[in-house]
């Protein structure tokens, strides 16, 4: 093999260092606009080096009536609990299926995959849950996305599929059960796959605001996106008013920092959790994505 020549490192460092800084700049505009004044930015626009910095937007969010320190706990018991679940529920599920000596389990994924193409509807969703109980409980929050994803199944299922069948049989001789091969020596030689759709998981919990506003009423159960959503609308419907000529002499509301602000405080825990399972991340994705 012929060496490479010396220029083509610093070429391909210079175009890897450009795209990244061009990766980080929207993310550094979100953050500066969120310390912008509002009025700076309604008469300059969005600037990386704004005329004039301003903590209003962290100080109505952080400090004004908004439970958002008790949401935030909220959306963390949420995410950090329905995504143990909901992993080892797909887990469970992976393994029955990739399983060569149960059976039905064909059939079975056949099932699952129904699923991933009908949709019952909004209303017998809502009613189930209203039935199970769920309305206005911090379980309203978890159980309704607490099912599986079956595209996060069918990653897992392709996964374990790999696993030579030789491993199972040895552990059948020695009398080990399904739960004892599952835990002990298939979920140990999926962690890429496992930690993929933990990442998955995670952020769909993390993110969902469509549950609280369909099952929840009392405030002290808003979940962190919820708030910031219902927030920024009332500061939408305010700044409406006061230009209609409705409202007169309220202060103004600091809107666009507001909506930065809120990216910001919300992508927070995402950014953090990602970096611990990034290294399983493609190899997850790409060996459980593989046709068995």
């Amino acid at each position: 093999m012929t060496s490479r020549p010396k220029w083509f490192d610093t070429v391909n460092a210079l175009l890897i260092g450009s795209i990244s800084i061009l990766c980080i700049l929207p993310m550094l505009l979100v953050l500066m606009v969120s310390f912008t004044d509002e009025a700076s930015i309604k008469q300059h626009g969005y600037q990386l080096f704004p005329s004039e910095l301003s903590l209003d937007a962290y100080k109505l969010l952080l400090f004004g009536n908004t439970p958002l320190y008790q949401s935030y706990m909220i959306s963390i018991f949420v995410t950090v609990i329905g995504t143990i679940l909901a992993v080892t529920i797909t887990s469970m599920a992976g393994y029955t299926l990739a399983a060569r000596h149960i059976r039905y389990r064909n059939g079975l994924g056949l099932f699952f995959f129904i699923t991933m193409v009908f949709n019952t509807g909004l209303v017998p969703w809502y009613l189930i849950n209203l039935n199970l109980g769920l309305n206005n409980t911090i379980w309203a929050l978890i159980i309704p996305s607490l099912l599986f994803n079956p595209f996060n199944l069918f990653l897992v299922r392709n996964y374990m599929s790999q696993i030579p069948a030789s491993l199972t049989e040895a552990a059948k001789i020695d009398g080990a059960s399904d739960f004892y091969i599952a835990f002990r020596i298939f979920f140990p030689l999926s962690m890429p796959v496992l930690a993929t759709i933990t990442l998955f998981y995670g952020i769909a919990y993390w993110n969902n605001w469509f549950n609280a506003i369909m099952l929840v009423d009392n405030e002290k159960l808003y979940p962190l996106q919820y708030l910031l959503f219902k927030l920024n609308s009332e500061i939408s419907m305010i700044q409406q008013m006061q230009s209609s000529g409705a409202i007169h002499g309220a202060q103004t509301l600091p809107q666009e920092s507001v909506k930065m602000a809120t990216a910001i405080l919300t992508i927070g825990p995402v950014v953090l959790f990602y970096p611990f399972l990034q290294r399983y991340f493609i190899k997850g994705l790409l060996i459980g994505s593989l046709k068995e």
